[in-house]
């Protein structure tokens, strides 16, 4: 999943905020993976999920809700969600 936004006034209840979903997303959800980035006002995170119906119950938990909805209200001026497949894989090292 790929998670790309233009990032509005993010407080200390953000920063607690992501810590808690980030640790219920790999808890309870299956989240296998979660890298997040910010360049200026331009912040992306990428996460590795079992299943596509691990990612539809992350996004239905009530806590989750809330976060997001603060996300809208506070920490963010903007943001897209994109559910992705990976087709092929490889690497070095």
């Amino acid at each position: 999943m790929i998670f790309k936004a233009k990032t509005g006034n993010q407080d200390q209840r953000y920063a607690d905020t992501v810590a808690t979903m980030r640790e219920l997303a790999f808890s309870k959800y299956n989240c296998q993976d979660f890298i997040a980035v910010t360049e200026g006002e331009q912040e992306i995170a990428i996460s590795y999920w079992l299943s596509e119906i691990d990612i539809q119950n992350w996004h239905q938990d009530a806590q989750h809700a809330v976060a997001q909805k603060w996300g809208q209200e506070k920490w963010y001026s903007s943001y897209c969600v994109e559910v992705v497949e990976i087709k092929r894989r490889y690497g070095f090292g």
